[in-house]
């Protein structure tokens, strides 16, 4: 056994003998001397994948030795991951991501996410007196917007057809594949909430009984899905075969869905917003998407002098959470559908606006409410990046929103329709108050870095309001800590929550702070003396990270992928 401890001098006791030896615990060295477990970055120079379940990962790695561009590797990626994590994704839900083009020079961003049933309108919710869009059931279907995401992608950046990305997953449809620890946990506990409606059991627990860790599980169904969209294309999907089977499952359920939605359907190309952060470039995504909160996050804390306070500091820790609370005053009260009316983002994204927030913290004391600010002018999800040799980088986010999603499994296609319609509000009046036709306010954000207009970072953290918060801890990591990419991925994270997120609702009671195992109990004593609900939750509510670095000195990818998820990262 070896125990950890401050000093240099470490004593190893085997076998009732004791040895003493030395070691530089520095923390640019490969033993990092960090007080939490990590292991070494991989860095490889030709390509690079990094997923949240290894045979993801691999199937990347196979597109990208076929010549296929780190878009198809990643659409190969996403397609394994709906197979072997459901619980997080799947055909059946919505997509966004990031794109670093060598041949254009910038990034490309896309928004892949659906709209409301238009036969849905909020009569419907009053009649039933509902004051919040149910997690599951009908209701909070939207269009998934996956699958045309893929072909919207493939179409501008792909470079090996489409029935080639999607073959391993098909394969491993039919042939079966072994379940991860993690995944499986989840698995279980998915298919149990959901089990009651029709053909969930059928898909995710043949006879009767979710699969076990180690359990090789084959998904026909989606076997039989991909293959038709693989030889008939995206229209397969949003006004063929399946587009009838999605409508007519719906209509049977109660449902609102229709097969002229889904023809209806649209990803849109968009500008990547940003602003930058100690000299880096930090790009998210524009709503209706969260990105902008974790930008407005990173204006407020560049005014605090982080670095000397130190990774787990009182101040590190207080800061971290009191950005938050002010940032997501702002994104429930201005995140929503902008085709649906102007949006302050430019205003929001400000360096004074940023200023400003940053005076209404109080050093020496948790706030219990803030008013939004005043600017002038969700939670299962994976989380996947992929670089190949010509340079192209793409950060792509999936999800069904609550794990499987809504429970609906049309008969026969082998996967779930996701929830995301939960994130609407009910409210009249508000920025996303709920209307037919419309994008919900998401959850889901891949993030990308440059410095000096050159691709630096493709990263993001999984799960629905930790994201933002993620991605920033992530970064803060990284600028402000001096830590390596794996590190920053695996150092121990804040999550701040309150019961009213995600659907717009203000914050009361200073909401509750979480920590993972890992921070100084003289820093937990302290944030508890400033006033912070300090407290404890699972693993699984701190997200998942996968990231992969451009080192342009060396001419290598640098990927990591965390330790509280099943990932991996691997190039060649």
């Amino acid at each position: 056994m070896i125990a950890r401890v401050r000093s240099h001098l470490f004593t190893l006791v085997l076998f009732g003998s004791m040895t003493s030896f030395s070691l530089d615990a520095s923390p640019g060295n490969r033993p990092t001397g960090r007080s939490f477990a990590t292991r070494s970055e991989v860095i490889a120079r030709n390509g690079m994948a990094a997923t949240s379940h290894p045979l993801a990962t691999d199937a990347a790695l196979q597109i990208l030795r076929q010549g296929g561009s780190a878009v198809d590797a990643a659409i190969a990626a996403n397609a394994c991951l709906g197979l072997m994590e459901p619980t997080g994704c799947g055909v059946g839900g919505d997509l966004f991501a990031i794109v670093w083009d060598p041949g254009t020079r910038r990034l490309h961003g896309l928004n892949a996410s659906g709209r409301s049933p238009r036969s849905l309108t909020p009569e419907v919710f009053s009649q039933r007196n509902l004051t919040r869009i149910p997690s599951y059931g009908p209701l909070p279907v939207s269009v998934p917007g996956c699958v045309d995401g893929w072909f919207t992608l493939h179409a501008r950046f792909g470079r090996v057809p489409m029935a080639t990305n999607l073959a391993p997953a098909i394969r491993h449809a039919t042939e079966g594949f072994p379940l991860t620890e993690v995944i499986a946990d989840a698995w279980g506990r998915n298919t149990l909430r959901l089990g009651s409606y029709s053909n969930i059991l059928a898909v995710y627990a043949p006879g009767g009984t979710p699969p076990r860790k180690g359990q090789v599980f084959r998904n026909p169904g989606l076997a039989s899905t991909l293959s038709t969209i693989a030889q008939e294309g995206r229209d397969a999907f949003y006004q063929g075969p399946i587009a009838a089977r999605i409508a007519d499952f719906m209509q049977a359920q109660g449902g609102f869905l229709t097969r002229d939605d889904l023809a209806a359907h649209r990803s849109d190309w968009v500008d990547p917003v940003s602003v930058t952060y100690r000299g880096h470039e930090i790009w998210e995504l524009p709503p209706n998407g969260q990105g902008i909160t974790a930008l407005m996050m990173l204006n407020i804390l560049e005014g605090f002098d982080l670095r000397s306070a130190g990774f787990g500091s009182v101040t590190h820790l207080h800061s971290l959470a009191e950005a938050k609370k002010l940032a997501f005053e702002d994104r429930a009260r201005f995140i929503a559908d902008p085709d649906a009316g102007p949006l302050p983002v430019t205003a929001l994204l400000d360096k004074d606006y940023g200023n400003r927030q940053r005076q209404r913290i109080a050093p020496n004391k948790a706030a219990t409410t803030f008013e939004p600010g005043l600017p002038q002018g969700g939670r299962d999800t994976v989380y996947l990046c992929t670089a190949d040799a010509s340079g192209m980088m793409v950060s792509l986010i999936q999800s069904n929103y609550r794990g499987m999603g809504s429970g609906m499994s049309p008969d026969g296609l082998g996967f779930v329709l996701h929830n995301r319609g939960e994130a609407f509000d009910l409210t009249p009046g508000r920025p996303n108050s709920y209307a037919p036709g419309k994008r919900p306010f998401h959850t889901i954000i891949p993030a990308f870095v440059t410095r000096n207009g050159e691709p630096h970072l493709a990263f993001g953290v999984m799960g629905g309001d930790m994201q933002p918060q993620g991605h920033v801890q992530v970064l803060l990591n990284l600028i402000d800590f001096n830590m390596n990419l794996q590190e920053a991925g695996d150092a121990p994270r804040l999550y701040h929550t309150d019961s009213s997120e995600p659907t717009g609702e203000r914050m009361t009671n200073g909401g509750q702070v979480y920590l993972e195992h890992g921070f100084p109990p003289e820093t937990i004593r302290e944030l508890v003396r400033l006033g912070h609900r300090v407290g404890s939750t699972s693993p699984g509510n701190f997200g998942g990270f996968q990231g992969i670095l451009w080192d342009p000195l060396q001419g290598v990818y640098i990927g990591a992928s965390e330790s509280r998820k099943d990932g991996a990262a691997a190039g060649f």
